[in-house]
């Protein structure tokens, strides 16, 4: 049985912080994350590409869509690292990547998901955990499209990639010290 075919993911979170294999990478560390899937959701444009998304005309972003057990991980807890693990101040950009593909957004599927992500944005902002506004975007999941094959698992099947080595190593090094109490045990 694949993490996939469990029936223990019993609810999902779709989410866009920048470049989808960062949001990817970080989430499959997640214990109760059964498995993860990139794609985009937010456009117009049915079944997009990635160069069509890439090219910033199809208003689709980046995303991702973890499948977790809630009775180990709570959607709050998967915000929290959402948070802690990408820039939701910048608008249309996380580090060198740049347009509305690589927004800060939640897109949620249910009124307890969108009460729980505009409470959390509301706690953050009033604790001044950020030196600017979060502009963070929350809005509902309409359509979400699975990325090519190449892109799922992209980190974990590519390490010494380019912009894996530059972008995503240095970022799991920091998540893995700040959530070590959340990581998934070897396996």
């Amino acid at each position: 049985m694949t993490d996939k075919d469990n029936t223990q993911a019993n609810e999902i979170a779709t989410l866009g912080g920048g470049c989808f294999w960062c949001v990817e990478a970080v989430c499959q560390e997640l214990d109760g994350v059964r498995f993860v899937e990139s794609g985009y959701s937010g456009g117009e444009k049915p079944n997009p590409t990635y160069q069509e998304v890439c090219s910033g005309v199809t208003g689709h972003a980046e995303v991702v869509q973890v499948h977790f057990d809630s009775s180990i991980i709570a959607f709050r807890e998967i915000l929290e690292v959402f948070f802690a693990t990408h820039d939701p101040t910048t608008l249309n950009r996380q580090g060198g990547d740049i347009g509305t593909q690589y927004r800060s957004v939640i897109f949620v599927d249910s009124p307890q998901q969108r009460k729980i992500a505009e409470q959390l944005i509301a706690e953050l902002g009033s604790r001044k955990i950020f030196d600017f506004p979060i502009v963070t975007e929350v809005t509902e999941l309409d359509t979400f499209y699975p990325a090519e094959n190449y892109h799922q698992d992209y980190f974990r099947q590519n390490p010494a990639q380019g912009y894996c080595q530059a972008v995503i190593s240095p970022k799991m090094s920091k998540f893995r010290s700040m959530f070590v109490g959340r990581l998934k045990t070897a396996e």
